[in-house]
């Protein structure tokens, strides 16, 4: 399944590593496409929408 959600406060490179390695984090086999100035990310994985939110929200970011 792909998941998108808006994702508040990713301003440079390391944000979008943290995000990208707490998707990772849940579901190794993740694919993680972020778009910073959109503040979009985009996520191919078999798990829940709300597992996904959760692990970026740990990473201190707010998701929509």
């Amino acid at each position: 399944m792909e998941h998108v959600f808006t994702v508040q406060g990713m301003t440079c490179g390391h944000c979008e590593k943290a995000v990208t390695q707490a998707l990772r984090g849940v579901d190794p086999q993740a694919e993680v496409r972020i778009d910073r100035q959109a503040q979009r990310v985009q996520v191919r994985s078999d798990l829940p929408r709300d597992t996904l939110a959760h692990a970026i929200a740990e990473e201190g970011y707010q998701v929509a």
